[in-house]
């Protein structure tokens, strides 16, 4: 059987693509955030060798969502990702959903959580002359210009924030575990509790949920399948071998932090990680837990600010999102969709405030997850209706891991909340979101598209 979908030539010559080293950068930039960093040092005093377990339930479970985001992303190589997987399998009803609930409106809600961070330790580090939400406000234009300039451009401020945040990481863990800054404290009260009990009982699944947050998000090298060097061999190698990388820095990070915060410090601070560069460095660590927050910050917006445009350029080109998002400038790059994403980014986090946006965040993180699912269940019906269609990537052990992975997303979305009585609040506004979204593509496809909400569409 002959390809149904040619692949889209490329408008980069091969030395202008993107090499090994800046796949690797993009695939980390989104995944190391300050969430996740709270996250891991939250679940390390909450359940100590019982969260390792689930960490590594969750680095295989994110190993089987690239494996299928690998497969899709070489069979049909443009810029649309999951959107164009998607109309492929199930329609494009669908995919217009899975997009704008999974990464858009994530998107618009968690960078301003991580550029209040941001401002909140510069505030601390420069009492009294700073002036609240200007330096985060100005990162976001110097990087919506970087990105607006090319890929290379980009590539080059991806590698150098993914480089400073990973050294950052690992020399704040080595300095922790081997006590060479300051000595290892005597702790007070309940320290992390290292006993294999969690683990054997099985406990451990309760924390998978919050332990997949320092997994998901490598998947943002699959839009820049066009702008890179030997996808068909680089891209599966990238998001696999950075999923290593992060786990292994987080794994430090997180025991590191064990011998200086005890399980009440690591569960309770508002910014665990900045207490925790305090009592491994003294006074000089705020300035470190600031470097850290930065570049963060940075290689998210950065990460995102390059992926999603291309995704709703892919989407335009589909005629399912305005024409106008198609527009590419000088430098090929979809210059409507950066300017458009950054200014979603900017207005929460000039109009609201992060206790404002933080239950936000909770509510659409659960409807990112739903995005994984459907990324499984497309390569499960293409593997079904097209089984010769050329895959340069084969997902392994096909299908176990879509299988075992849309049963874990499920899990962690019924367990994303992180107290029971937040349960009924997030679901709800996950719900509208949903809804809204829902309803609007609904109304594009069949008035716009003039096609079936869920026909398939290979052409």
């Amino acid at each position: 059987m002959s390809n149904l979908s040619e692949p889209n030539a490329s408008h980069l010559t091969n030395s202008k693509k993107l090499g090994f080293i800046s796949m690797m950068g993009i695939c980390i930039g989104l995944v190391i955030a300050q969430g996740g960093m709270i996250s891991g040092l939250q679940g390390i005093g909450i359940g100590g060798t019982t969260f390792v377990a689930a960490l590594l339930a969750a680095f295989l479970i994110a190993q089987f969502n690239a494996m299928s985001f690998a497969e899709l992303s070489l069979m049909f190589p443009q810029e649309g990702t999951l959107a164009t997987y998607t109309q492929k399998a199930i329609g494009h009803f669908p995919a217009i959903v899975a997009v704008f609930s999974g990464y858009v409106i994530v998107a618009t809600l968690a960078v301003p959580v991580e550029l209040f961070l941001v401002d909140a330790m510069l505030g601390q580090l420069f009492p009294g002359g700073y002036i609240e939400k200007s330096a985060p406000l100005l990162i976001l234009v110097i990087l919506t210009i970087t990105n607006l300039v090319g890929a290379d451009v980009f590539s080059k401020v991806q590698n150098l924030l993914a480089f400073a945040l990973i050294s950052a990481l690992v020399i704040l863990g080595l300095a922790a575990v081997t006590g060479a800054s300051e000595p290892h404290p005597a702790l007070t009260g309940a320290t992390v509790d290292w006993g294999m009990g969690g683990v054997m009982d099985g406990s451990f699944i309760g924390l998978i949920a919050l332990a997949m947050w320092l997994m998901v998000g490598v998947e943002f090298i699959c839009p820049m399948v066009n702008e890179v060097k030997n996808p068909e061999k680089n891209i599966p190698r990238a998001m696999h071998w950075s999923l290593v990388l992060i786990l292994v820095v987080f794994l430090l990070f997180i025991y590191g932090a064990s011998m200086y915060m005890n399980a009440e410090a690591l569960t309770t601070s508002p910014i665990p990680y900045l207490d925790y560069a305090q009592a491994v460095f003294g006074q000089s660590g705020l300035l470190i837990a600031t470097i850290i927050g930065l570049t963060a910050a940075c290689s998210s917006v950065n990460t995102l600010l390059a992926a999603i445009p291309r995704m709703l350029h892919g989407m335009a080109v589909q005629k399912q999102v305005f024409p106008q998002l198609k527009a590419e400038n000088r430098y090929n790059t979809p210059w409507v969709g950066i300017i458009m994403l950054a200014v979603f980014m900017a207005i929460p986090y000039l109009v609201f405030s992060i206790d404002y946006l933080i239950i936000l965040v909770i509510a659409a993180t659960t409807s990112w997850l739903l995005a994984y699912i459907v990324t499984h269940i497309n390569v499960m019906v293409l593997r079904r209706r097209y089984p010769d269609y050329v895959r340069p990537y084969k997902t392994p052990f096909y299908p176990l891991p879509q299988v075992i992975g849309i049963i874990a997303m499920v899990y962690v979305a019924l367990n994303n909340s992180p107290s029971p009585e937040m349960i009924n609040t997030v679901f709800s506004i996950t719900g509208s979101m949903l809804l809204v979204v829902g309803i609007i593509a609904a109304l594009w496809v069949k008035l716009y598209m003039k096609r079936g909400l869920f026909t398939p569409d290979m052409d």
